[in-house]
């Protein structure tokens, strides 16, 4: 189910001005917002209900995003660029909560899932819907626990491939992939007799091909904190500490995109400080 926000005009519109100067870009405002998340028969009103969403979301107002997106599944449930969108959204709401709070993370990742799955079953050729079914597995079986993530591990796998060959430019999907390859990697020997009874087989990792991964998500999109603070733990592993501090500097550096941001940039002053003290020694 999903909740109806009521979507106040004063604070899209400043949404809308700040996504405006974000892009560099004239603002193009639409004070029809009443009509846009009530209405979405024609497909003028669907797209302006996608941009509008999207300009929330990248403004990090996220409960306008959900009602914006939403409007549009009540009319048209298997919409793929709305479903994709929602499980976008509700990874990212859930992330912004602290991750202790597993019990109120679980519903976002669940509805996360379902939305991704609806995209790919409505159109298959879009290559957001099998990146964020990717990262909704992920992200639920870690909300779970460690062995969910390797029951899923096959899944993950081939739904990233998917999207890379739909688009290779999709930054968030070589991300994802880089860190599937570092927790590859880092699995112990009773992960891997665990993962070989429930899979039969463990998808292929190394720290190597993480490491390739996670420079072509930066090269795509060198704004998002995510790919750096990936990188910098991966260094960690790899004992290269001087270089895992260079990547994470330069993280610190890099604007505020999503709520978990601000919770990924703690740790990474954390990791850190750890860094520099190895170093010292």
């Amino acid at each position: 189910m999903h909740c109806k926000t009521t979507i106040p005009a004063t604070i899209l519109l400043t949404a809308l001005l700040l996504s405006a100067i974000f892009s560099g870009m004239s603002p193009v405002v639409n004070t029809s917002f009443g009509a846009v998340s009530s209405k979405t028969k024609s497909s003028t009103d669907r797209s302006r209900a996608l941009i509008d969403g999207d300009t929330a979301f990248y403004t990090m107002h996220y409960e306008i995003a959900d009602s914006l997106y939403s409007s549009i599944i009540e009319k048209e449930p298997h919409n793929a660029e709305a479903n994709w969108r929602l499980a976008r959204l509700y990874i990212s709401m859930g992330e912004s909560l602290p991750p202790e709070n597993k019990e109120k993370r679980q519903p976002y990742y669940e509805k996360a899932v379902l939305h991704a799955k609806t995209s790919i079953a409505s159109n298959e050729a879009i290559a957001e819907g099998h990146t964020w079914f990717a990262a909704s597995l992920g992200v639920l079986a870690d909300n779970i626990g460690p062995r969910e993530k390797i029951k899923r591990a096959n899944i993950i796998k081939n739904e990233l491939d998917r999207a890379l060959e739909l688009n290779p430019e999709d930054d968030i999907a070589w991300s994802i992939l880089g860190s599937f390859n570092r927790e590859i990697a880092n699995m112990g020997w009773f992960e891997k007799v665990f993962a070989k009874t429930f899979l039969g087989s463990l998808p292929k990792g190394s720290r190597e091909e993480a490491e390739k991964m996670l420079k072509k998500a930066i090269a795509i999109n060198p704004r998002v904190i995510r790919h750096y603070h990936e990188l910098g733990k991966l260094y960690h592993d790899m004992k290269r500490y001087r270089e895992a501090v260079e990547v994470l500097d330069e993280a610190l550096n890099k604007p505020v995109l999503m709520k978990s941001d601000e919770r990924r940039l703690q740790n990474i002053r954390k990791l850190n400080k750890k860094l520099s003290k190895k170093i010292d020694d």
